[in-house]
């Protein structure tokens, strides 16, 4: 209550009390080092008198009759001694740059307070400053679009303006309170990246504030071997306000429109989608209707067009295991690693070539001496969530000339090489920790310290087709050098950049069908700019060229390293 009485102005304050005490005893020096006190406070300059004159705060009158000074004349408007007697647009300002969970409270200390947080403009910089809205509820429009066209060139392009409309919300009667409210704030924390667990296949999903929606969109690779165009978008479900104090889910899937939706969010960073009418998902032409167009979306073409029978294959067994999921999904939130100052490139998304499975999405970041790459969409060999590259930055590789790089043996030599040289060294390390030497007997065999070091010697030695490069650090410029692919090494995109920066041993997770016998395989690293890497597959004489994914991705960065780690830690044991 004494709170409330000090916003409000209810009653005197201390200082008030002690002023009037002042002012009767007439101590004119101590009453100035209150006002001075008081004017840095509500940070405004205290008024000249005219003359020259300084007023004098011992014949201050009472608060609301203004200040005059020993001559009799006025020095200016009196000081507010409390936020209620603050201009209303100087507390509209204060209260805007208040985060929309605290203006609750704040309209519970006084009715002004309450009066004035009905007003649109705080809610509406809420809206912008916290979920990056936009769009004027009165104008009703997204970047140029009308609310007619909203559905039809932001949602789904194939269909056509008038055949949703009566699904559209009517934004006239709502206000920005009320899609902060009932909207924004609710769903706050579906807002970023997931991760949909559809077996194998996994895949990537964006929420996202867009307009006047939240909206899940899936992404996906553009078409086969098309690495360096865009992603492609598909909605799957999104959030409106069809009445001004209820949010309507609709599910997006299927080519009837929107249909009711349901999203349940139990866990911590895990949420549920699930469809009310999956006969909306339903074509006249039965599946195999379903199974053409389904092809034509996700390959961008049609089965006899794809004369591979073993891709066929894969591609019948895909449509067959992800329309089981088209009624009901979970998701579980990844991150974006954070850029540590020692990166070789910025870490992010990638999409890369995996043969005959078509292009598949991969997380780049680092891990002080390594870099890997963890899948975010998979196959049926090596599902998503698996570590597909893991590469030593410490072992850089020389590549020869150019006529020596096309022989495949020449360039697996100098890979092998390295590889020979890192299983001597995990042997001598497995030795060292030896569950068979413990205690002051595993020091005084080994010697200690003396093991140590030669360990370290031996890591920082180069075998001859691995040797240091003194480009080798973050700081330093990386110049170009020449490459082509060995001959006999398939490529699904012959597009492929013909200068590299740096080279680096390292290798690639091969598995059966099924994850079945898993191995890493050794293979080479090459880095060619600061979009673009490849991994040469030695065993499988084959390239995988992997292209940056730039869409601007909102509330997806780690907040630090600690969190990025624990999130690929339990996206490895969601498929293992």
């Amino acid at each position: 209550m004494a709170v409330c009485a000090r916003l409000c102005g209810v009653g005197q304050s201390r200082r008030c009390r002690r002023r009037q005490r002042q002012n009767q005893q007439g101590q004119g020096s101590d009453s100035d080092m209150d006002e001075e006190e008081g004017e840095r406070i509500v940070g405004q300059p205290q008024g000249d008198v005219s003359g020259g004159a300084t007023a004098g705060p011992s014949d201050a009158r009472e608060y609301g009759s203004g200040r005059v000074n020993r001559l009799g004349s006025s020095t200016g408007p009196p000081h507010p001694q409390s936020l209620s007697e603050l201009p209303p647009e100087l507390l509209v300002e204060i209260f805007s740059l208040l985060p929309g969970t605290a203006l609750p409270s704040v309209a519970l200390v006084c009715k002004a307070f309450r009066q004035i947080l009905n007003m649109e403009t705080i809610w509406r910089r809420r809206c912008i400053e916290e979920f990056d809205m936009k769009g004027d509820l009165r104008k009703v429009e997204v970047g140029g679009v009308s609310s007619r066209e909203l559905y039809a060139k932001r949602v789904d392009p194939r269909v056509k303006s008038g055949r949703f409309m009566k699904l559209l919300p009517d934004y006239e009667h709502m206000d920005y309170r009320d899609v902060y409210t009932h909207l924004l704030y609710p769903y706050r924390n579906i807002l970023g990246i997931w991760q949909p667990d559809i077996g194998p296949y996994g895949g990537l999903l964006n929420v996202v504030v867009d307009g006047l929606f939240i909206i899940g969109w899936m992404y996906l690779p553009p078409h086969d071997p098309r690495v360096e165009d865009p992603m492609r978008r598909r909605p799957l479900f999104r959030v409106h306000m069809l009445e001004s104090n209820k949010a309507t889910v609709e599910c997006m899937y299927g080519h009837k429109g929107p249909h009711k939706g349901d999203i349940q969010t139990g866990k911590k960073d895990e949420f549920s989608t699930k469809c009310n009418q999956t006969d909306h998902h339903r074509m006249p032409g039965g599946r195999q209707e379903e199974f053409r167009t389904w092809l034509e979306e996700e390959w961008g073409r049609t089965l006899e067009e794809i004369f591979h029978e073993h891709m066929q294959e894969l591609i019948l067994m895909k449509f067959i295991y992800t329309s089981q999921y088209d009624n009901c999904l979970t998701y579980r939130r990844i991150y974006l690693p954070p850029r540590m100052p020692s990166d070789l490139l910025q870490p992010g998304l990638f999409k890369g070539t995996y043969g005959s499975h078509g292009l598949e999405i991969v997380m780049l970041s680092f891990h002080g001496t390594s870099a890997r790459a963890t899948k975010l969409t998979g196959d049926p060999n090596v599902p998503a969530g698996q570590l597909t590259l893991d590469v030593d930055l410490s072992r850089p590789v020389v590549l020869p000339d150019l006529e020596h790089q096309r022989r495949i043996e020449e360039l697996s030599q100098l890979v092998l090489g390295v590889h020979a040289e890192v299983q001597r060294e995990t042997e001598q390390r497995a030795k060292v920790v030896s569950p068979t030497v413990s205690g002051a007997a595993a020091e005084e065999a080994c010697g200690g310290a003396g093991v140590a070091e030669g360990l370290e010697v031996d890591h920082g030695a180069s075998s001859d087709g691995c040797q240091p490069d003194p480009s080798s650090s973050s700081t330093s410029p990386l110049e170009t050098q020449p490459f082509v692919l060995p001959l006999g090494v398939m490529a699904r995109n012959e597009v492929y950049p013909r200068t590299c920066r740096k080279c680096f041993y390292g290798t690639g997770l091969i598995a059966g069908h099924g994850f079945t016998s898993p191995e890493r395989t050794p293979g080479l690293f090459v880095l060619f700019d600061e979009d673009r890497f490849g991994f040469i597959w030695l065993e499988l004489k084959s390239f995988s060229l992997y292209s940056r994914l730039k869409d601007q991705l909102a509330h997806a960065h780690a907040p630090d390293m600690e969190r990025f780690d624990a999130m690929l830690h339990s996206m490895q044991s969601w498929t293992s």
